[in-house]
């Protein structure tokens, strides 16, 4: 049986626009929608399987239910700017997949959908049934589960976001209802829907209307009951008479509603199934091209990844440090040719940096970033418009007298290593899973029960369900559960005895998992460890270091500062620290020209001393530790936007 994916394009965009708002290219053009789509589209591929997909789309202006109803989604906002450019773009990645759209004045999205449904269900002459094709609905929109049909027709919906998804047939709806798909109209005509502006009948609620429709089934059998005057099935059913009487008096607004509510099947399109399968119509260097234009860095690897049968989330390797895809016509593990001209990795890692230093967004470079900065398949071409650019930016001497010096000298550093002290390492791990133990133990008594504090469900129930911890202004999870997050439980460290020493748990834990427990497996012979340093691996220009990063090993802990005696140097050797002075305070004194920092600078004052001596109006040699890191947060805080709540936190 071949499987049709159905796309409620507007409803995957609009919910990408609001779940990705601040997602742009270097240029400051929004691309959050665009690129919630794509990644949408991937996982349908991937989930999914698709034979045949097709996109349905809404139009601009008024539809047949504005016709009938001029308050319908009144309630929305007016469609952003940012959010009508994306969606006038995003037919162009549908273009690009030669993805077919549908799409008819004065009908919704959902109203296409529900047509192309009718008509496999009840084909014209020659049409294909749906019993020869299964019919998946990928959409953001509850409403949409109103066209399910047995395991035949099914919808692949959003819950929250882009990321978290769910697969709906009758089953399911059954499970999350307590009635079938085709019950959804009758249900939204009793309880309304605020998203649509749909008023129902005030005063009836999710629980109400729920057994209403478990009870009579349609909303017309409901007021049958009802005119016959056998308002005690109402009664037995647990339906109070205040709800008998509102019933009676809004059947007009719940059998309007649930016009509304109904997704029409009747839309004046003809379905033709395309005449060559998803994989078939694909080039997928055009859609690599428009995805670089958007820059998308990862997506067409992940697309290409998915359509040889790999997970989507095996991405290109970083290129640094002699690593990486370098391309090639050669065969990958799942015998699919790669794409991408042979390149040599110094030749890749040096045009790389040289793609970094004109556009410091594309951190870490690979050959589809350098490719699609020339939109073009030739390495060279790309190369040669990438230098071109280098030079009208004026930072060639950058390129050669900083950023390629430096490529041997990361690489004598990856090479050699860092000496590690095993056994200290083995001492600490013996010491802190011991406190672990102990800390799990106290935990447990303290709660009054052993359950795995590892789970945020278990332990969510453990606080809010068990203990009855309330905190102010608590969050909850994407997924609508309540979060346990650090910032979250702060809000509760006050209120019980086991919340600091889940604190203290979490960290151990970290150190452990991350450091400690990890770092040893990850030695040569000789005890020393080997990261990749990779030189344009940020967009500020700090070096990265990856596999693993040696660039975070804790400090502000004694528990995580002990890890660093583990680091170690060779013996004849001696462990160095540099550090440049203050390089961002003296910046901001030279640019705003502020005569206080200037006068510390020149006396070669300690800043953060010199300013906690104003700030607390005590002498600089009065000036205690803690003054002073207070007058470090206040420095940095102002240069990097700290707001008053971060700053009186901090």
């Amino acid at each position: 049986m071949k499987r049709l994916v159905l796309l409620d394009s507007h409803a995957i965009l609009h919910r990408a626009y609001h779940a990705l708002p601040d997602f742009s290219t270097a240029k400051g053009e929004p691309t959050g929608a665009l690129y919630g789509l794509s990644t949408m589209l991937i996982k349908a591929i991937e989930d999914l399987k698709p034979d045949y997909i097709v996109a349905t789309y809404d139009l601009a202006g008024p539809t047949h239910r504005h016709d009938v109803f001029t308050e319908y989604k009144a309630g929305r906002q007016k469609t952003d700017d940012a959010l009508i450019r994306q969606l006038n773009t995003s037919r162009e990645i549908f273009k690009a997949l030669d993805i077919p759209i549908y799409d008819t004045e004065g009908f919704e999205a959902d109203d296409m959908l529900g047509t192309i449904v009718e008509q496999l269900i009840h084909p014209p002459a020659g049409g294909k049934k749906s019993q020869e094709v299964e019919v998946i609905i990928v959409s953001g929109d509850m409403d949409t589960l109103q066209l399910i049909v047995g395991d035949t027709v099914k919808v692949f919906t959003l819950k929250k976001g882009i990321k978290d998804t769910i697969m709906y047939d009758e089953k399911a709806v059954h499970a999350r209802y307590g009635f079938g798909p085709e019950r959804i109209p009758d249900y939204k005509g009793l309880r309304g829907d605020p998203s649509d502006n749909i008023p129902g009948i005030k005063g009836v609620g999710e629980k109400t209307a729920t057994i209403l429709i478990t009870t009579f089934g349609t909303l017309e059998k409901m007021y049958t009951e009802l005119e016959a005057g056998h308002e005690d099935a109402f009664i037995k059913a647990g339906i109070t008479p205040r709800i008998i009487q509102l019933l009676k008096d809004n059947k007009e607004e719940a059998e309007f509603s649930k016009m509304l509510a109904t997704i029409r099947r009747d839309a004046p399109i003809e379905f033709v199934f395309p005449e060559k399968t998803f994989r078939e119509a694909l080039d997928l260097k055009k859609v690599k091209a428009l995805w670089g234009e958007l820059e998308f860095r990862t997506l067409g690897q992940r697309l290409e990844n998915v359509l040889a049968g790999k997970s989507s989330q095996k991405m290109m390797p970083p290129v640094a440090a002699g690593q990486g895809d370098t391309g090639g016509n050669t065969p990958d593990a799942a015998g699919q040719m790669s794409l991408y001209p042979a390149v040599s990795k110094d030749e890749l890692e040096k045009t790389g940096i040289a793609l970094w230093l004109v556009n410091s967004n594309v951190t870490n470079p690979g050959i589809e970033d350098v490719l699609n900065f020339g939109n073009t398949d030739s390495f060279e071409v790309a190369k040669k418009m990438i230098f071109e650019e280098l030079d009208k930016r004026d930072l060639r001497k950058v390129y050669e007298t900083i950023e390629l010096p430096l490529i041997p000298i990361t690489h004598r550093m990856e090479e050699r290593g860092v000496k590690i002290d095993k056994p200290f390492l083995e001492k600490l791990a013996k010491q802190y899973h011991a406190e672990l133990s102990i800390l799990e133990k106290k935990i447990w008594e303290g709660a009054g029960v052993e359950f795995n504090i590892n789970s945020p469900k278990q332990l969510g129930e453990i606080l809010f369900d068990k203990l009855g911890l309330v905190g102010k202004n608590m969050k909850k999870t994407g997924g609508g559960a309540r979060s346990t997050r650090e910032s979250e439980l702060e809000k509760l460290r006050d209120l019980h005895p086991i919340v600091p020493m889940i604190f203290e748990y979490r960290e151990l834990q970290k150190l452990l998992s991350t450091y400690i427990d990890a770092i040893p497996p990850q030695l040569d012979a000789h005890n020393r460890l080997h990261t990749d340093f990779i030189p344009s691996g940020t967009t500020t220009g700090r070096m990265a270091s990856l596999n693993p990063n040696l660039q975070n090993i804790p400090i502000k802990s004694p528990l995580g500062k002990a890890i660093r005696n583990a680091f170690i140097p060779e013996k004849g050797f001696t462990m160095m620290s540099l550090d440049y002075s203050q390089m961002e305070l003296r910046i901001a004194a030279f640019l705003s020209g502020d005569a206080k920092l200037i006068d510390i600078f020149k006396n070669g004052q300690d800043v953060h001393a010199s300013v906690a001596a104003s700030v607390f109006k005590v002498p600089i040699n009065e000036v205690t530790a803690d003054m002073r890191r207070k007058a470090k947060v206040i420095n940095f805080g102002i240069l990097y936007g700290m707001g008053v709540l971060a700053l009186k936190q901090n």
